[in-house]
């Protein structure tokens, strides 16, 4: 990762982007994506997309997909005596939301607040894991009216402070909102890659970051119907299962630090699961497996039944920790997923069919 890279990556993990806010963050992807491919769009609901052009014309479209948004909160209730009460925004885990720093997107700019937690000292010894209903946020406020001057109000969204750090190894990095954020890094480094590298591609490529994953994988639904791609690759994080207390034998074995993985099942296309194997053993890259019985549960499933069908992969980063501030990926793993998505864009011709024939 050069410094261009690097300093990229950081303003975009810094970014909130909480589902259904995405596009401070698109603004700042699609102006890093621009030089490396031919034009960018933002659709009604914010998933943006760049295009980068084949060669020829009349040529298939192949699109990569990650989502632009985060977990987070968004404001329930302000209470007389200034205290904040909070709906999630997507999967955001509520037994580890206490005693946390949150940024509110608020009218006036960013607010900063706390979650409570009661000291261990007055607590109940039977103590459980909180509801979302019962955090509460400490703005440094008296008062509902001393809230609200500060520009907050009931739907003002917000997100934990953590923000990007590298650990002792200096491989592993750990920031919230690596789901997905990291995917849509990827993409604008294959783009990149694929333009320093001077590939021209036989199939025109739609690198899209879409919105609101979190809440139902919608936005890549409405962007896979209105762009009618030919195949499709999803990229999202999957949980790696190397950390204490993980049953492989319930949830696969997958590691930092061992490649991207690619998931089997009824949303994944076989045939676009076969040419992502054949580039990747040709290439020497590291690729792991897990399967999805039913659904995926990323924008896969949304993807794939768009129209009569895409066809569709599921390729995934490893990822420790996910849904919390401190979700934890493998740079190298991250690497890897670059060069498979540049070797399986090299791979393509205009007679490349993915559907399924009689």
């Amino acid at each position: 990762m050069d410094d261009q890279s690097s300093d990229f990556l950081t303003d975009y993990l810094n970014t909130p982007s909480p589902t259904g806010y995405e596009m401070d963050a698109q603004r700042i992807w699609a102006a890093y994506i621009a030089p490396y491919t031919d034009e960018q769009h933002c659709d009604a609901y914010g998933s943006t997309w760049a295009v980068l052009r084949a060669k020829g014309e009349n040529a298939p479209t192949l699109m990569l997909d990650a989502h632009a948004d985060e977990i987070g909160f968004a404001v329930r209730y302000i209470d007389d005596n200034g205290f904040v009460r909070v709906e999630r925004l997507g999967g955001t885990d509520a037994a580890i939301g206490r005693g946390r720093r949150i940024r509110f997107l608020g009218t006036d700019g960013e607010v900063i607040g706390i979650t409570g937690n009661t000291a261990i000292h007055i607590r109940d010894d039977g103590d459980k894991a909180p509801k979302v209903w019962d955090l509460y946020v400490d703005l440094g406020c008296d008062s509902r009216e001393e809230v609200e001057a500060l520009g907050i109000r009931v739907g003002t969204p917000g997100v934990y402070c953590d923000g990007p750090l590298m650990l002792n190894d200096g491989r592993r990095l750990v920031c919230r909102a690596l789901d997905d954020r990291l995917c849509g890094y990827i993409l604008a480094e294959t783009a990149r890659q694929l333009k320093e590298q001077g590939i021209v591609p036989e199939w025109n490529v739609i690198f899209a970051n879409t919105v609101q994953e979190e809440v139902g994988c919608v936005g890549a639904g409405m962007l896979a119907f209105n762009l009618a791609p030919d195949a499709a690759i999803c990229l999202d994080v999957t949980h790696a299962t190397d950390s204490p207390g993980l049953d492989k034998g319930r949830y696969g074995d997958i590691r930092l630090g061992k490649g991207g993985c690619l998931c089997y099942g009824p949303a994944c296309h076989p045939n676009v699961n076969a040419r992502i194997e054949l580039v990747t053993d040709a290439a020497g890259i590291p690729l792991q497996r897990e399967t999805a019985g039913r659904s995926t549960g990323t924008n896969t499933d949304s993807v794939y039944r768009s129209r009569m069908g895409v066809p569709s992969a599921c390729f995934s980063l490893p990822l420790r920790y996910m849904h919390s501030p401190v979700e934890t990926a493998d740079t190298q793993d991250v690497q890897s997923c670059i060069d498979t998505l540049v070797a399986f864009v090299r791979s393509l011709r205009v007679g490349d069919d993915f559907r399924h024939r009689l």
